[in-house]
């Protein structure tokens, strides 16, 4: 394996000095302080170049938490595929991972076919019927802040439970109480927490102490957790006895759905059991794009991260990343200017494809991308304000994501979300799940920044039964139609940039998974005009450089947490890497 990173990287490893990891400026820079994880470890440059993947022959997981990870493997040696074995791990991190894996929400999940197929499952959150575009303004046309984050009004249909059944019934082996039966299992035992996880729960504990039922499970006495201590969940235990007994018909048209619509109505929601009833999943065809001779297969609308994550990469096909290096001045003048020019096109245009017309192709055409890449200045950076959408008239991020390929070739991303760090922060009675507050996701107004700072058009605008846009973008590359990677991070607005830059990490910079996965990242997204960039990713040289070419950047901590396995080109072996701000996930297989 390449433990040498060339160039930019290499030159920089000379300069780098220990980073120190200061508070973020998160909320300032309109990515709220939810977006970002406080739990990753401190790194340098030089640990980079040490960084080796876990490798086994047959299969890899990969997942943000270690016990879902080992309830995967152990069902694909069980005999349970690539399918079986996601949708395992879901269920397991809905138990192990409450701030993002969920039942409360919904996501997609990207399969590749040993035999060549690709499909795709959108199990996306519904807006309830009753739910307008004006649904987060007062009666003066203003964005109420909280509004569709805080309360029930921000909460959406779930669809991950009728989208893990679909996908099962689709393409498992095994059947819904053998997946089950693990998560089924840490629910009403426990597991024992660890650094990242008590991390993780310590981010909300204020909100868990303003309600009862939620504080009963997820604080010790009224306080936070401590490491070693034990979580026991008897009541999401009792709901997943349920969905394993009966399926989409408990959660959808049962008990668990009367007490999720009790909840919202007490609560000033809108969520009825008609919008339970009337929720459906979808099978689509993936977005694919080509990429340096690789096949670049991922998520169509009402994902934009398919798209926007192949823009970047045509916008950038041209010029030479791997002479110019990581974090080269000129490779990050040129990726920032992608990824400036296809936001811009995401945010204004595309939506839930059943009620709006997403114009993909046109987006994805030679001709667009040509046109967009016309307008890259080699010497300076464009102010956002000059890059329009370019088609005509302008108008969570706690998610987790995993990676499964078992011994037959099959292979499975999926992203699934809840949104912030558990949700909307309240559970419905005594459901034992956190509800999301996906409907954030929707422009509440347009030209109004949400959460994450996306200024965003009217295609996205909240409409009854509609799916708000997404940036997830569960990913898989090709190789000649073989698999060659799995890749997806969490990280809302960020994850379509996290997963471009894995890709282009390992194709660009000749970068294992686990330097891929581990490199320090920046994002741009239109607006707010700034690079954020992780430390460590910048030489002081480079930045002076930057910024004397217009760019101005602020740092944040990390972001993200990419979950990747790459079939080594040269061994090939699979590669499985757990992101480092993740510590309490897992690469493992057999």
């Amino acid at each position: 394996m390449r433990n040498t990173l060339i160039h930019g990287l290499a030159a920089a490893l000379l300069l780098a000095a220990p980073l120190t990891w200061g508070q973020s400026a998160a909320v300032q820079d309109n990515i709220p302080k939810q977006a970002l994880d406080a739990t990753a470890a401190p790194t340098t440059l030089a640990d980079l170049s040490k960084d080796q993947p876990v490798t086994a022959k047959h299969a890899m997981v990969v997942s943000a938490q270690h016990l879902a990870t080992e309830v995967g493997v152990d069902i694909l040696k069980r005999g349970g595929n690539a399918v079986d074995a996601a949708v395992a791990v879901g269920y397991a991190l809905a138990v192990v991972h409450p701030c993002c894996g969920n039942i409360g929400g919904g996501g997609f999940m990207l399969i590749h076919l040993a035999h060549g197929k690709d499909v795709f499952l959108d199990f996306r959150e519904k807006a309830p019927l009753r739910a307008g575009p004006t649904l987060f303004q007062d009666d003066k046309g203003n964005v109420v802040p909280g509004k569709s984050t805080g309360t029930y009004l921000g909460v959406g249909v779930p669809g991950t439970v009728m989208g893990m059944d679909e996908a099962l019934k689709k393409y498992g082996r095994l059947s819904r109480q053998q997946v089950m039966a693990p998560a089924i299992k840490l629910a009403k035992q426990g597991f024992v927490l660890q650094q990242g996880d008590v991390n993780i729960l310590g981010e909300r504990t204020k909100d868990f102490q303003k309600y009862p039922n939620v504080g009963a499970i997820f604080l010790k006495n009224g306080q936070p957790y401590q490491v070693g201590d034990h979580l026991v969940q008897p009541q999401l235990a009792k709901t997943l006895e349920e969905i394993s007994k009966d399926g989409t018909k408990a959660f959808y048209h049962g008990d668990i759905a009367r007490k999720v619509v009790a909840a919202s109505e007490a609560n000033g929601g809108l969520l009825s059991m008609k919008d339970f009833a009337d929720y459906t999943v979808h099978w689509d065809t993936p977005i694919k794009c080509g990429y340096r001779g690789y096949t670049v297969v991922s998520d169509p609308p009402p994902s934009s991260g398919g798209v926007t994550v192949c823009q970047i990469l045509k916008l950038l096909a041209p010029y030479p990343l791997k002479d110019w290096g990581y974090g080269s001045a000129r490779a990050l003048h040129f990726t920032i200017e992608a990824e400036r020019r296809a936001f811009a096109d995401r945010n204004n245009y595309l939506g839930d494809p059943a009620f709006v017309k997403n114009p993909i192709d046109v987006l994805l055409s030679d001709k667009h991308i040509d046109q967009l890449r016309s307008t890259i200045d080699p010497d300076k950076a464009t102010p956002s304000t000059q890059v329009k959408g370019s088609l005509g008239a302008t108008e969570g991020m706690d998610t987790t994501s995993y990676a499964v390929v078992d011994k037959d070739g099959n292979a499975v991303s999926v992203t699934y979300t809840i949104n912030y760090l558990f949700g909307v922060g309240q559970i419905a009675g005594d459901t034992g799940f956190f509800l999301n507050n996906e409907m954030d996701d929707f422009t509440s107004k347009p030209g109004v920044p949400n959460t994450f700072g996306l200024v965003q058009g009217k295609a996205n605008q909240v409409e009854g039964g509609k799916r708000p846009l997404s940036s997830m973008a569960p990913t898989i590359v090709l190789k000649d139609g073989k698999l060659f990677m799995v890749t997806g991070s969490p990280g809302g607005s960020t994850i379509i940039t996290t997963v471009m830059q894995s890709i282009t990490n390992v194709i660009d910079y000749g970068m294992n998974m686990q330097q891929a996965v581990n490199a320090p990242r920046m994002h741009h997204q239109w607006y707010p005009d700034a690079v954020i960039v992780e430390p460590g990713l910048l030489t002081d040289a480079v930045k002076k450089e930057l910024e004397d070419m217009g760019y101005k950047f602020k740092e944040v901590q990390s972001w993200g947490a990419d979950e990747a396995i790459l079939r080594s080109p040269k061994t090939g072996l699979l590669e499985g890497a757990n992101d480092r701000r993740r510590p309490a996930g897992l690469a493992a297989g057999y």
